[in-house]
């Protein structure tokens, strides 16, 4: 049968994660999908592994590194199936998890992105960090999921095993339609990491289709292989990319108020580092707010809809369920 799915991995000199991960990807890969690996210029021997090792593996090989969102747009602009997986490489899979996304997206024409739970992969009890069963936004922008919110990851004891509509799918291992996410113009690469997907998957809602879970489908990531959650790259990155993926995506009627009181929070954030004489957060706080000053620029055309009042997500302060109301688990918000 002629290939539905295109389960695309990006690499860059990543050949101790292919040599752990890539062989139960390739093992439970059904026929209606094909594996892709998109080479980022890579300098190790990752090719050669692959060539030598999964000879049925499609490999397009960039001269360079591109980086995360680039590498994928290029990637998913050179394939012809219907569907695409963005996988990360350090996922692992213990089963056939892509037929029943597929399914679901088959039988779901109103859905232009799906993600399966995602368990971590070193303690597979757990839900993982980046997107575990799910993600939304409440009404200042914070991302949280089903599973886990900010630093409280829950156990997986089947309580998220409906498959529901979601604002975000996470990047780790997203199935999208391929048409749409072109439509959707790709992952941004200014973002460089972080929060790129939440903001595809804005703009694939603001085309007019939803975004899914599908519990009966699970891999295993690995996670936190970047940067540290304490690392002052990555808080720099989590605050610039937050800014701007409001301000592109909010309309005119609500997007300085917003900003407004987004900015009020991230002060707060800042006085809390600074509180803890954690000067390097804190200076990546003020660094995110001053290029997310420079870069807004970038965004001139903003959409009529303020999908956020639409959207699955409630309209909460997640801030304050969590750190005032202490409710920490998701099913209790």
């Amino acid at each position: 049968m002629n290939a539905q799915v295109s389960v695309i991995i990006l690499n860059w000199n990543g050949e101790k994660l292919l040599k752990r991960f890539l062989p139960s990807v390739a093992r439970f890969l059904p026929e209606s999908a094909r594996l892709v690996v998109a080479d980022n210029g890579s300098t190790d021997s990752s090719i050669a592994y692959i060539n030598k090792e999964y000879p049925q593996i499609r490999i397009i090989a960039f001269e360079k590194n591109y980086g995360f969102a680039e590498g994928y747009n290029k990637a998913i602009n050179l394939v012809d199936t219907p569907y695409c997986v963005l996988l990360n490489s350090d996922v692992e899979v213990k089963n056939d998890w892509v037929t029943p996304l597929l399914d679901y997206m088959e039988t779901h024409p109103e859905v232009g992105a799906a993600q399966p739970k995602i368990l971590s992969a070193d303690n597979p009890d757990k839900f993982e960090h980046a997107g575990a069963c799910g993600g939304f936004l409440d009404r200042h922008g914070y991302p949280y999921c089903r599973g886990r919110i900010f630093d409280t990851v829950e156990s997986d004891d089947g309580q998220y095993d409906t498959p529901m509509s979601v604002f975000w799918a996470s990047g780790a291992a997203m199935m999208v339609r391929t048409e749409v996410y072109r439509r959707a113009g790709g992952l941004d690469k200014e973002f460089f990491a972080h929060m790129e997907e939440i903001d595809l998957c804005w703009r694939i809602r603001l085309l007019g289709y939803d975004i899914a879970v599908v519990p009966q489908s699970q891999v295993y990531h690995l996670g936190g292989g970047s940067l540290p959650a304490e690392n002052p790259k990555k808080t720099y990155l989590n605050f610039r990319n937050n800014l701007l993926m409001l301000h592109k995506n909010s309309p005119d009627s609500i997007r300085r108020s917003r900003l407004f009181v987004r900015r009020l929070l991230d002060t707060i954030a800042w006085l809390k580092f600074l509180l803890v004489l954690d000067f390097k957060n804190a200076s990546a706080v003020i660094g995110a707010h001053r290029d997310f000053a420079d870069m807004r620029k970038l965004y001139n055309n903003h959409p009529q809809e303020d999908i956020l009042k639409v959207s699955p997500n409630k309209p909460i302060s997640i801030l304050w369920q969590y750190f005032v109301r202490r409710k920490k688990n998701f099913n209790r918000i």
